[in-house]
């Protein structure tokens, strides 16, 4: 089944430039959409970015719009979310999500663990 596992997180500058990565080891998710979300404390869990499941229509939240990059590479099972030009208000817990796209959101079946991306002002 679908296992997420993200890497990449961590701490960045503001203006910096920080790139995601989700796996699925349990080489699964061939046929599912592909998304990136964020939480910060006290907030919710807001959307950032998503991909079809073969690679050819991305969405993204108007925050992450012409700054982040979402990517897949369907033969390694994995996903990438490339964030330039960081923001201190870019800071939280990103979750890396398996599922289906429906008129443009994702309906997420699976979640990963999550990955902590902090920048700092």
């Amino acid at each position: 089944q679908v296992q997420l596992v993200e890497s990449g997180g961590g701490l960045v500058q503001a203006g910096g430039s920080l790139k995601l990565s989700c796996a699925d080891s349990g080489r699964a998710s061939g046929p599912y959409a592909m998304g990136w979300f964020r939480q910060a404390p006290g907030k919710e869990r807001e959307f950032v970015a998503s991909i079809s499941w073969n690679g050819i229509t991305t969405y993204y939240a108007d925050s992450a719009e012409g700054r982040f990059t979402i990517s897949r590479d369907r033969p390694k099972y994995t996903v990438f979310l490339q964030m330039n030009s960081l923001k201190p208000e870019d800071t939280a817990v990103y979750y890396c999500a398996a599922g289906d796209l429906r008129v443009g959101a994702l309906k997420v079946v699976h979640w990963g663990q999550g990955a902590q991306v902090t920048v700092s002002s």
